[in-house]
């Protein structure tokens, strides 16, 4: 085969993008050379993006080079590649798609960690994406967002001549060029947390069509699995006939042969964006399926339930009411401290401290510990980690999705050999603490107590959300569910309880606040 020339754009990312195709080509014997293309979004810099006409603001120009012949290939960010092709091209191959993840880069005296996102209050934040813009505002409606334009290197020295308070990229780029952001607080969101672009972090090889034994030479470089995932995701982005600057978040992983898609969406930047999680078996009719839910057409509830109090401005509250959906919270328990003196001296050979919900945060926390610079901190859900920074302290581990063999499995593998300390309800089922592996030396301490509260109302809300296994006992004591309602159970020992009495439930897939917004938006009334 002939000596390839590769169009890119001129950004260092580009660049290194591009230099790895290079490099991945001569691993299949074939040689290339590169030639840099300016394009309109690189060459209008004082413009957002949104204000720029039409769409490929990165791609038209590789594209008509492409059809002309003065180049054999172009690599593109495929997040930025319109999802219609221009006739005569196509997509050869997606490679092994990068982290989809995105950094939240904050100057260190602008870091409260008792916030969420780790931000003081009011902070100037710096970004060009109306996707990031709303979710930013959907979690902390108190950022001020600034418009950032220019490549990685560019954005990253604004925020170093404090232009801005934090700046957001995705980690795939700063990954990419091997860049030291350690001056800098770097808070990682990931994609099932803070949704990214549809294709975020994954590539593009695009050719013209008629050149089939490049296609075939090309396959070399694809990625089947990445190919399909973010095919789901470009299909959301196709159907909501959307681009660059619409405030759309979509991001697929198949996990054991069932692909699990999350998709936020607000109607502008400064809108509140609406988020849904779905599963499913297949791609087929999926991408039509998460669309289709977001027609206003659609049978929503009047009113949904939940087993605890809700803040006039919980993530939950703002989500429902944004879609005028009335929210019931009442807690149908009572805690108690059941432990006022906490025995400092077990602390002192404890590794980790592991909580599974804000209420063993905050009673452990009561009791005043004193605690070894070694000792570490584990959460289960994003609930847990956000009560946790209220105290000053960060999360080393997270676990996320719901469930427990996987959380344990995952904690197991850093915890080995190593004491861990569970503050818990006197009542618990302890199922993370059954699930890890031997060698964790589990120390239990029970530290508060559950009450049931008598005589409950029932609720005639469609849609009832248990947030733990007492407040199902306490409702269905003196209540039954009534026709059509719905259950959401927050946690596998929640879910539990409904399975022994046969009732069937959702699981969100995160059990915190987002979590649950996904899940209501997603069930069938």
């Amino acid at each position: 085969m002939k000596k390839l020339t590769i169009g890119t754009r001129g950004s260092e990312l580009a660049l290194w993008q591009a230099n790895h195709i290079k490099d991945e080509l001569a691993l299949i014997g074939i040689e290339a050379e590169i030639k840099i293309i300016k394009t309109q979004g690189d060459k209008i810099l004082n413009l957002r993006l949104d204000k720029l006409e039409g769409k490929g603001f990165f791609t038209k120009e590789l594209e008509e080079e492409l059809l002309g012949g003065s180049i054999d290939l172009a690599v593109h960010c495929l997040k930025d590649l319109p999802t219609a092709h221009p006739e005569g091209l196509t997509i050869a191959a997606i490679p092994p798609r990068e982290e989809a993840t995105e950094y939240l880069l904050i100057l260190k005296d602008c870091v409260d960690v008792t916030q969420k996102l780790s931000l003081k209050k009011g902070a100037m934040v710096g970004t060009s994406s109306n996707r990031r813009k709303a979710q930013l505002l959907g979690l902390r409606s108190d950022l001020e967002i600034e418009d950032l334009r220019g490549n990685v290197l560019t954005r990253i020295q604004k925020l170093r001549d404090e232009n801005y308070d934090a700046i957001m990229l995705a980690k795939a780029g700063i990954k990419r060029l091997g860049l030291d952001v350690s001056e800098f607080h770097v808070e990682e969101l990931e994609p099932t947390e803070f949704v990214p672009a549809p294709a975020q972090g994954a590539l593009a090889i695009q050719i013209r069509q008629k050149d089939t034994a490049l296609f075939d030479a090309l396959q070399n470089l694809h990625h089947t699995a990445t190919a399909e995932e973010v095919g789901v995701e470009r299909k959301v982005l196709s159907l909501f006939e959307g681009g660059c600057h619409m405030p759309l978040g979509c991001f697929c992983k198949k996990e054991n042969d069932t692909f699990l898609v999350w998709t936020s969406k607000a109607e502008t930047a400064d809108d509140f964006p609406e988020r849904l999680f779905l599963k499913s078996e297949t791609t087929e009719g999926l991408a039509e399926k998460i669309v289709a839910k977001f027609n206003q057409s659609r049978i929503k509830p009047a009113k949904v339930f939940i087993s605890r109090e809700v803040g006039a401005h919980s993530y939950f509250r703002k989500a429902l009411e944004h879609q005028n959906i009335e929210v019931e919270g009442r807690s149908l328990i009572r805690t108690l401290p059941i432990v006022t003196v906490l025995d400092q001296f077990i602390l002192k050979n404890i590794d980790w401290i592991f909580f599974s919900s804000r209420n063993c945060v905050d009673y452990f926390f009561n009791l005043k510990p004193q605690l070894s610079k070694k000792t570490k901190f584990a959460a289960v859900g994003s609930g847990s980690e956000e009560a946790l920074r209220k105290f000053g302290y960060f999360a080393d581990f997270v676990g996320k999705g719901g469930d427990v063999p996987t959380i344990a499995g995952e904690f197991g593998k850093l915890a080995s050999a190593q004491n861990v300390l569970f503050p818990r309800a006197q009542d618990s089922l302890q199922s993370v603490q059954k699930a890890l592996p031997e060698d964790v030396k589990v120390i239990n301490l029970p530290i508060y107590e559950t009450v049931l509260i008598d005589d409950i109302d029932p609720t005639f809300a469609e849609v009832l959300i248990f947030t733990s296994p007492s407040n199902v006992d306490a409702y269905f004591s003196s209540n039954l569910l009534a026709p059509g309602q719905k259950v959401i159970a927050i946690g596998n020992s929640t879910g539990q309880k409904f399975e022994e009495m046969g009732v069937s439930y959702k699981l969100p897939y995160s059990p915190d606040e987002i979590g649950l917004a996904e899940a209501v938006f997603g069930i069938e009334i």
